[in-house]
């Protein structure tokens, strides 16, 4: 077996298809749009939307800007590792792990439920939703174990045909409007001047998960700092120009009076509600069918990533060294790929076994979770780019190296405290209930013991400790040669 990702693999087209693939598109418009007009009752979501997409915006600026030092399949926890030390590195990864896991996971429960209806009526099957979700669980751990660039082809069909049902869903709700012209309410900043200012922007990065991802896919990316640096902005423009017109469409289409109350009558049957009285049955079916693929695409990105971030800390022997090894056929990090498709098989059959409700307590609940969990890394990758630029000596503009990553960071900070605040309305759950406290400290859990995992490294694995956040670099360590001169690792490493 290899310990290096197949190289030269991903162009532009590629590394964007996964990771807006990753950011569900569609299942964003049909289920957190309407989500979040429901219980916010804040008709201002598309100007939320553009605003979270200022703050990536500025984050990317830093982010591709330590790419250039940071080729690591592991990405935030080599970031955080560079930035901040080798311990928060393991703990970034530990979270990142779980975070990732957490939504590739929630996604059976919604993919089941979307689809059984659909072969009730159309083949007479009735069929558990369990069952639909196998068969998907299916088809990505096969996928998983082929080429890379084999999964973006089959993302980049998905996902043409899921962003063009989206816009034409959009252009027949710009025109049809509900009161006979196009309003703007919904991008009136007045609007958002409400208490519920928080649940809206935390509503809006949750559609954003998965942007991050462009920096997982480096190491197997062609001429990386660009390709890597260009998906990153298209990604956040082309999903920001999504969000914020089909979300602002909606408005338009029941009248900016009726969109609360539409999003709480039909839910995430809006969107295809409104799609019938403009389009028509056939256009209406198409979009049902094309909200599975969605979720199937998300499916597969996420276990990409997540198989990655493992393949990473088996590399580096931050966990068992072979789970670092892949494919010597297809390059795919096999055993990374092997374990998520373990954790989403016990996943479906524990919630088959008990009954449990797979969209409320495993898609919501799952997806919310996981959000949270991305939120918490890239907040503080967003601290650790500015540790690791502002000490870099380079040839730096103002902007771009220092002003852009600590408003980037200064913002996330406050996305992250509001969005914490607001878990219960989230989640759907009364403001006294425990759930909302149950996933930020399972993720100080998982940080802490990936911490204290680092710790025990130090002093008794230092050539293991060594190798965080190296990647492939990591390898001259095992075969006895010099750490790589980082100068920004030199505070935390451990003595020969």
């Amino acid at each position: 077996m290899s310990t290096t990702l197949a190289e030269a693999r991903l162009g532009v087209p590629s590394v964007t298809f996964f990771v807006i693939s990753a950011a569900t598109p569609l299942t964003v418009v049909a289920g957190v749009v309407t989500t979040g007009y429901a219980v916010t009752g804040i008709t201002g979501l598309p100007l939320g939307f553009l605003i979270i997409g200022a703050v990536l915006a500025l984050f990317c600026m830093g982010y591709v800007a330590m790419a250039r030092d940071v080729a690591n399949a592991g990405a935030f926890s080599a970031y955080i590792a560079r930035g901040i030390g080798r311990p928060i590195g393991v703990a970034g990864a530990w979270v990142a792990v779980a975070a990732y896991n957490a939504l590739q996971v929630g996604l059976y429960g919604v993919i089941g439920a979307a689809a059984t209806p659909l072969l009730a009526v159309w083949l007479s099957l009735q069929l558990p939703w369990w069952a639909v979700a196998l068969v998907a669980w299916l088809l990505v751990a096969v996928l998983g174990l082929l080429h890379v660039d084999l999964n973006s082809r089959v993302l980049a069909v998905l996902l043409v045909a899921e962003v063009a049902i989206i816009l034409l869903y959009s252009l027949a709700n710009l025109t049809h409007p509900a009161t006979g012209t196009v309003r703007f309410d919904g991008l009136d900043p007045t609007t958002l001047a409400t208490p519920g200012l928080g649940a809206v922007l935390a509503l809006a990065v949750l559609g954003f998960v998965g942007f991050e991802s462009t920096v997982v896919y480096s190491e197997e990316a062609r001429d990386p700092q660009r390709t890597i640096r260009i998906a990153s902005f298209i990604t956040v423009a082309v999903i920001t120009a999504l969000y914020t017109m089909s979300s602002w469409a909606m408005t338009v289409a029941t009248g900016p009076d009726q969109i609360i109350t539409q999003s709480q009558t039909h839910s995430a049957e809006l969107i295809f509600h409104l799609a019938g009285q403009h389009l028509g049955p056939t256009l209406v079916d198409l979009g049902r069918v094309l909200f599975v693929t969605s979720v199937l695409a998300a499916m597969i990105s996420f276990h990409n990533t997540t198989a990655r971030y493992i393949f990473a800390l088996g590399r580096e022997r931050v966990l068992p060294e072979i789970l670092g090894h892949t494919s010597p056929r297809t390059g795919a990090p096999q055993l990374g790929s092997l374990l998520q498709t373990a954790v989403g098989l016990a996943v479906i059959l524990l919630y088959a076994t008990a009954g449990w409700d797979p969209v409320a307590h495993l898609f919501f609940w799952g997806g919310t979770a996981g959000g949270v969990g991305v939120l918490l890394l890239i907040t503080t990758t967003a601290i650790a780019i500015v540790r690791h630029l502002a000490r870099t000596p380079t040839t730096k503009t103002t902007w771009r190296f220092l002003a852009a990553p600590v408003l980037a960071a200064t913002a996330l900070i406050l996305v992250l405290v509001l969005a914490l605040t607001n878990l219960p309305t989230l989640l759907g759950v009364p403001p006294d209930s425990p759930v909302p406290w149950l996933i930020p400290c399972a993720y100080l859990t998982f940080a802490a013991l990936g911490a204290l995992w680092a710790l025990v490294l130090y002093h008794r694995r230092p050539t293991a400790y060594r190798s965080i956040g190296l990647g492939a670099k990591s390898a001259a360590l095992r075969s006895g040669g010099p750490v790589p001169d980082h100068s920004d690792f030199q505070w935390d490493r451990p003595p020969s």
